[in-house]
């Protein structure tokens, strides 16, 4: 099994200068990259690989008097780079994933490199190729091989660097055996951030809207300073924090809230959200946006898959909010302002979000024993972390 952990490194005035130079020099062979191949197919149609074609092109800029520079930055992020490029085509030619046309990297933004050779890491510090240990705050100890480090530099000046490990620690099969009572179905929700099946609701914190004022200061701050000036990239600055604060606090919510739902239940059952059609209602974008369900899955995903429990991913089509989970009728039409109604079939008053839930659930049963799982309704594993004995 391999494992990751991310760590906040303190380099010092020199490692970070040595730092900005080599994140200079990854976001260039990825800038370059792209225009090249950009350029060729536009004005010969010809397609180039990044991978391929546009890496084979480093040995010989390193060479050349113009960009001889990039010999001192480590070659393996040089290389990592050409391959996120070529990533990045194969997500824009894929028709399942969507993704737009790869996009020039600003020297404002996140800033990474990926280094797999020559790397070291101790109880307070880690080694890169090229530059001498770095300060760092190791707070959890993950016992293996060291893989890769990636070092990262936010927008606000903080260096990171996330480790990964390659443990002797094999990773747990998914049950075979799951008990009705640990099966869990979740709705996600704005009101509530999440309902599951048992009748709790999680309230959703609305993280953008109590930072609203603060960030609306800060942004009209910003907004009157001018352009080129020092205070305009004092006050820059303070956005971007807002906004790393902002960030950092959703994050932790939700890995707490995912790290409980995973813990308590042997199964999980999610519905399928098109967030990106979602995000065209005007009125609503921006709380959906502050909701964040899609990373709320995602840590419910491989959270589930570590302790190898299950994670099942209902049809978007499935209409569990307007269907009666006792009698399985359903509505015609179910606006989003009734929050609650009755079932004009069995006369079962029903709560929308609960009931969507219920519906989630039993929904996500059937895919479970569709699979050749064995979902009983008494007995089982109920203890939350335990895979029933094998006779």
């Amino acid at each position: 099994m391999r494992k990751a952990t991310k760590i906040r490194t303190y380099p010092t005035t020199e490692q970070a200068a040595f730092l900005n130079r080599q994140f200079g020099a990854v976001r260039f062979c990825y800038n370059t990259g792209l225009r090249i191949m950009s350029h060729r197919y536009q004005r010969h149609g010809q397609s180039l690989s990044a991978k391929h074609d546009i890496k084979k092109l480093l040995p010989v800029a390193k060479k050349s008097r113009k960009y001889g520079w990039l010999k001192e930055a480590d070659s393996m992020a040089l290389q990592q780079s050409c391959i996120n490029l070529d990533q990045a085509f194969q997500r824009f030619f894929d028709p399942k994933q969507k993704a737009g046309y790869p996009r020039f990297k600003s020297k404002r933004g996140k800033q990474s490199s990926y280094h797999c050779v020559g790397i070291q890491a101790g109880e307070n510090w880690i080694r890169v190729p090229k530059l001498g240990p770095i300060k760092a705050k190791v707070h959890r100890k993950v016992e293996g091989k060291l893989k890769s480090i990636t070092l990262t530099r936010t927008v606000t000046g903080k260096h990171y660097a996330s480790l990964l490990f390659e443990t002797e620690q094999v990773a747990p099969e998914p049950l075979k055996d799951v008990d009705a009572a640990g099966v869990v179905g979740l709705d996600m929700g704005l009101s509530h951030l999440a309902i599951d099946s048992t009748g709790h609701k999680t309230s959703n914190p609305r993280f953008l809207t109590q930072a609203a004022a603060n960030l609306r200061r800060k942004q009209k701050a910003l907004s009157r300073c001018q352009k080129g000036s020092a205070n305009r990239a004092k006050a820059r600055l303070l956005v971007v924090k807002a906004h790393e604060r902002l960030a950092n606090a959703r994050n932790d919510f939700q890995h707490k809230l995912s790290r409980q739902i995973v813990d308590d239940n042997q199964a999980v059952i999610v519905e399928t959200l098109k967030v990106r059609n979602m995000m065209k209602n005007t009125r609503l974008a921006k709380h959906i946006g502050d909701a964040s369900w899609y990373a709320l899955a995602a840590k419910l995903d491989y959270k589930a898959m570590e302790k190898g429990k299950r994670l099942v991913r209902i049809d978007p089509w499935f209409a569990s909010s307007k269907t009666c989970h006792v009698c399985h009728h359903k509505m015609d039409a179910m606006p989003l302002n009734v929050r609650s109604w009755e079932c004009p079939a069995c006369q079962t008053h029903h709560d929308r979000d609960i009931n969507a839930a219920l519906n989630i659930k039993h929904q996500g049963m059937i895919h479970l024993k569709a699979e050749g799982l064995s979902v009983s309704a008494h007995g089982g594993s109920r203890k939350s972390g335990m895979s029933p004995v094998a006779a």
